[in-house]
């Protein structure tokens, strides 16, 4: 039995062997990691002249996350033409390798490979566009292909391409809906804040989904929503602590039925005035509210923008 166990073992261990090929060296230091980094230097600064003397003459950029087969590779004077391009409308530019992260050089064995040297990299991109005002900050992963005279031949880009959809849209206006000064979801967030004046809780948790999340400005990013029956809990302790004088609206609220997304946005603004009722003191504090609507016209998330500094002031 531990003949067999043993034999099994030697097996396993060929086998394991067997999987594994060696196809060349990784560097971390390298004559074209060097080349890569003048590049990246050289194109963060609009240098094109010597952005241009760092290509080959058939130099070749490809879009790695383009499934076009008939796509055409970008070239060396369409290199030196789109440092001038990011010169003169990108602000703030910057290309810093990744946290944790660092070129590499891999040298391959392969015969067909012989006279290059490979150079990937992972940076993250940051800018602001002058006209649109569109913010870019993507991880960027390149793979660049450096000649046996240390000159870029191939550069291989993937990265977030959404962005400059954004961008592209943002140079002419697009309508996103239809605003509203009047309405359904407008009257039913008026009947809420009229409830709530006059202390009527049961009416005013009818206009909530059952589902319904409430946010506010004091919530650390990242926390949970607050479920239906937690914002009943905080409402019960606000109630103990606050008589609710009067709601007064501010302006007009509106209700914003977006486009995109089909979202339907009530948006209103109040002056809430109280009595604290620990020490008599009068509160005149400004609310801003955001309510999300469902299709049957129920508020299925709230955000609630104030002060609590107001409401513990002496």
């Amino acid at each position: 039995m531990k003949r067999l166990i043993l034999m099994m073992m030697m097996v396993c261990t060929i086998i394991g062997y067997s999987q594994k090929k060696k196809n060349g060296t990784i560097y971390s230091e390298h004559p074209a990691i060097d080349v890569v980094t003048d590049f990246r230097k050289a194109f963060v600064a609009g240098d094109a002249d010597k952005v241009s003397s760092l290509l080959a003459d058939d130099f070749q950029s490809w879009n790695g996350t383009n499934s076009n087969k008939d796509a055409k590779p970008g070239t060396k004077e369409g290199a030196a033409k789109n440092v001038e391009w990011w010169k003169n409308n990108i602000a703030y530019l910057s290309i810093e390798p990744s946290s944790g992260a660092y070129p590499d050089a891999i040298e391959y064995k392969d015969e067909n490979q012989k006279d290059v040297v490979w150079v990937q990299t992972w940076e993250q991109l940051k800018g602001v566009h002058n006209k649109t005002g569109v913010k870019l900050d993507m991880p960027v992963h390149r793979l660049y292909v450096v000649n046996d005279q240390n000159k870029i031949k191939t550069i291989i880009d993937y990265s977030d391409r959404t962005v400059w959809a954004e961008n592209s849209q943002s140079f002419t206006p697009r309508e996103n809906g239809t605003i509203f000064n009047h309405h359904d979801n407008i009257n039913a967030v008026r009947r809420a804040m009229g409830a709530l004046e006059h202390h009527d809780m049961d009416t005013f948790y009818t206009f909530f989904d059952e589902k319904a999340t409430f946010r506010n400005i004091h919530m650390a990013v990242g926390t949970p929503a607050m479920t239906l029956e937690e914002d009943k809990e905080g409402m019960n302790k606000m109630m103990e602590n606050f008589d609710i004088n009067s709601i007064d609206v501010q302006g007009y609220p509106d209700y914003l039925n977006y486009e995109m997304g089909d979202a339907k946005v009530v948006q209103s603004w109040w002056k809430l005035r109280m009595t604290r009722k620990s020490d008599n003191k009068e509160i005149v504090m400004p609310l801003f509210v955001i309510h999300n609507f469902n299709d049957e016209g129920k508020i299925v998330g709230e955000n609630a923008y104030y002060s609590q500094a107001l409401m513990s002031a002496k």
